[in-house]
């Protein structure tokens, strides 16, 4: 009878040990998993707002005017869930391997190639002196608001579309709405544009208007030589055809697949392809109640992606034209989402994912 005695205490004992050690590790491995809460720091000396979630970089807003290349406000880079940058490094932070064209593809921006006649798309450093007078300027005013939350973070901020001679042509209130959660990463941008003292005309213009210059990975295999970076940003011309690790593929809600979704109208247009060996689903979508709806697509190849309701005489070959115009002191409002997922998903999964924008 004694031996019983001890044995059952021990063995209770055990049991509650046991269920103790179970939970300890179920709470560590619950503090592992990902919460998804999203935080934005705003870093004025560098003039960025970084957007983390978990503490680690999703995004960052820069409103700086110290790089002299950047003539515009972006987001640059943009970070997948999985830890892979869906945006190209050059001119900013050049990795190797990149095309080094175009050093006005920073990120993720909305602009527009004629203004009433300046072209705010194409201006950087790389434009010359005389063509100067040419070039609009966009350059963030002030933060209206900014806060985070679990799986959602906001950012409220105003910007001038500026002449050459510095005056104010157009007014800009910009919200970015942040999303995470599992596998997922979304930027809802709703822009809102301000004609100031003059009528604004926004001349039919392929250039333009939400846009992305992505990484090497997700450009379209290339038929022609390229000209490619190294670490330092140093060109060097790659006289065959270099389509290492190059998987991007275009499909538009209307079915069309490949470059083919230049200058054709889509509801929404997804790039996949795959970065160091992980699948990546990059979505523009476009709001049913934008100018323009279902709107074009300036989505190239080599990286830009782009989506323009503006520039239709163009892409229709004259069937069609806009000229749309803003009289002195009417507003515009433009409404996008960019989706970044983890995975290639099917056209199916992806009207999903536009319903559940569209309806919000």
């Amino acid at each position: 009878m004694k031996t019983i005695k001890i044995i059952i205490p021990i063995l209770f004992m055990s049991l509650f040990y046991s269920s103790c050690s179970d939970k300890k590790k179920e709470d560590s491995e619950k503090d592992k998993a990902p919460q998804n809460e999203i935080k934005l720091v705003d870093n004025k000396n560098d003039k960025k707002i970084d957007v983390l979630v978990d503490g680690k970089l999703f995004t960052s807003y820069l409103y700086t005017d110290q790089l002299s290349v950047l003539k515009k406000t972006t987001l640059y880079p943009i970070i997948s869930a999985n830890g892979e940058a869906i945006t190209r490094g050059f001119p900013i932070d050049p990795r190797s391997n990149e095309r080094t064209d175009h050093p006005h593809h920073i990120g993720a921006w909305f602009n527009y190639g004629d203004v009433n006649g300046l072209d705010y798309w194409n201006n950087s450093d790389a434009i010359a002196k005389e063509k100067e007078n040419e070039m609009g300027t966009i350059r963030h005013e002030k933060i209206v608001e900014m806060k985070g939350d679990k799986g959602k973070g906001e950012l409220i901020v105003t910007a001038n579309w500026l002449k050459p001679d510095g005056k104010v042509l157009l007014k800009e209130k910009t919200k970015f709405i942040f999303y995470a959660s599992n596998g997922k990463r979304m930027i809802d941008r709703n822009v809102t544009l301000t004609a100031v003292d003059e009528s604004v005309v926004f001349k039919d213009n392929k250039e333009g208007m939400i846009a992305i210059r992505t990484a090497r990975q997700l450009e379209h295999p290339s038929n022609k030589p390229v000209t490619l970076s190294d670490a330092h940003g140093k060109k060097t011309d790659v006289p065959v055809f270099d389509n290492k690790g190059v998987t991007g593929h275009y499909l538009s809600r209307e079915g069309i697949e490949g470059t083919d979704v230049w200058g054709k109208r889509a509801k929404w247009v997804a790039l996949t392809g795959t970065l160091h060996d992980k699948e990546v689903t990059v979505v523009i979508m476009d709001q049913p109640k934008n100018v323009g709806y279902p709107t074009y697509w300036h989505a190239r190849g080599y990286g830009l992606f782009a989506a323009n309701p503006l520039g239709q005489k163009i892409f229709s070959e004259g069937k069609e034209e806009l000229n749309f115009t803003l009289k002195p002191n009417a507003e515009v409002t433009f409404d996008y989402r960019i989706e970044v997922l983890d995975g290639k998903h099917n056209k199916g999964a992806l009207d999903m994912e536009y319903d559940n924008f569209i309806i919000q």
